[in-house]
């Protein structure tokens, strides 16, 4: 054809009509490619370009109408159906639905008009030259190697997900039977409930879909658990988790240089904490305290994850149980809690649990309209042995998750 028209027939031209892609005089160059293949490669990458399954059901339908399985070569890759004709071949399909999406294959670049100068589809000879007016699939076919790539990296993406997700539900299984096993071996440490209660919550979050970075999350924590069941099962840390746990004593009651401010807090009931329902504890608080201590059954780098508002109020990086104390301890007089219910929540529910329950009532302070009275509310269930910090940490989680 001697000129190729970019303006459609009795429709305003857009940036889509002129992005036309000029055919070759002679062929055009390269190998011919299934139409079928490309499609449903097209199909797999289909958010790299922009298009709906609806639309992607409208091009197959005029690839139906192209005679040759394959695209490329010496053949005209022009199709003139009327209107009719294709909403026929879609089963029905409202023309101005069909016509709608046309219109969105064009503007993704993968399909063009050829309008002729009434905006009939036809074909025409002129001796042996053959000009055709209607959809031109060439911008399908020059775009070929393009929705390889792209469908090509879906199908990485998709695999990698798929690969780590199937690490991190091993991985929790491995955790859910390491909790029952240390139960066994060595009963009563919080650790094992804390393998438990995140293996549940792992279970829960893979019943949906989740993305990369949420799988890497999980692998993470899980790991961490993970060592530090071996370690404790297998004993080769034990003296030093010892260790550790008499320092961790030593920040609650020792009243050295070093832990003078922390002592006057307990003393003086200057700590807050969170609200009843979501919290995790972090393995390394775990260890081995007295039954008095009401060491929380619950890992820390939960409560902290489902209490992010206390970021806000407390800068500091909080790794341990006695850093979390200190936090709750410096937002408790904002929150209107008078000392005395504060040293009252800690008599009865122990340093740690009384935080947790101040900063997850941080979380949610709009809500709560008398913080002090809410606290000894709990501290009275807690008297009572009807309360647990779990619960609240858990209901946060939760709805960090539905959001």
């Amino acid at each position: 054809m001697e000129y190729t028209p970019i303006s459609p027939f009795k429709r305003p031209i857009s940036y889509a009509h002129l992005r036309v892609i000029e055919r070759p005089v002679a062929s055009v160059p390269g190998k011919p490619v299934n139409k079928w293949t490309l499609l449903r490669e097209l199909s797999k990458a289909q958010a790299a370009f922009g298009v709906s399954e609806r639309d992607l059901t409208v091009l197959q339908g005029l690839l139906s109408f192209f005679p040759n399985d394959a695209l490329g070569g010496d053949a005209e890759m022009v199709v003139f159906p009327s209107n009719k004709t294709i909403c026929e071949r879609l089963n029905g399909m409202p023309c101005s639905t069909m016509r709608r999406h046309l219109s969105r294959l064009v503007g993704a670049g993968l399909l063009m008009r050829r309008d002729s100068p009434n905006g009939k589809r036809y074909i025409r000879k002129h001796g042996d030259e053959r000009v055709a007016f209607g959809f031109d699939l060439s911008p399908l076919y020059c775009r070929a190697e393009e929705i390889a790539r792209a469908a090509e990296a879906v199908r990485e993406a998709e695999d990698r997900v798929r690969r780590l997700r199937e690490i991190v539900s091993l991985m929790r299984r491995d955790v859910a039977a390491l909790a029952e096993f240390g139960e066994e071996m060595l009963p009563g440490l919080g650790l094992w409930d804390q393998l438990n209660d995140t293996a549940a919550l792992i279970a829960r979050a893979l019943r949906r879909k989740l993305s990369l970075d949420d799988l890497k999350t999980y692998r993470t924590s899980l790991e961490t658990l993970l060592d530090q069941a071996r370690n404790r099962i297998d004993g080769a840390e034990t003296e030093n988790m010892v260790t550790n746990d008499a320092r961790f004593e030593h920040h609650h009651h020792n009243s050295n240089k070093d832990s003078i401010d922390f002592e006057h807090a307990l003393e003086n009931g200057k700590a807050d904490i969170d609200e009843p329902e979501a919290v995790l504890v972090e393995a390394e608080a775990d260890s081995e305290a007295p039954d008095t201590r009401r060491i929380p059954k619950i890992p820390l780098h939960l409560v902290i994850a489902g209490c992010p508002s206390l970021k806000t109020f407390y800068p500091g990086e909080i790794r341990h149980w006695h850093q979390l104390f200190a936090a709750a301890s410096q937002v408790r007089p904002a929150m209107g809690i008078s000392a005395s219910a504060w040293d009252e929540a800690q008599r009865c529910m122990g340093p740690e649990q009384a935080s947790i329950v101040v900063v997850a009532m941080l979380e949610r302070f709009a809500e709560i309209k008398s913080p002090g009275g809410y606290l000894r509310a709990l501290t009275n269930k807690a008297a009572a042995g009807e309360f647990s910090c779990g619960p609240m940490v858990m209901a946060l989680m939760s709805r960090r998750n539905a959001a």
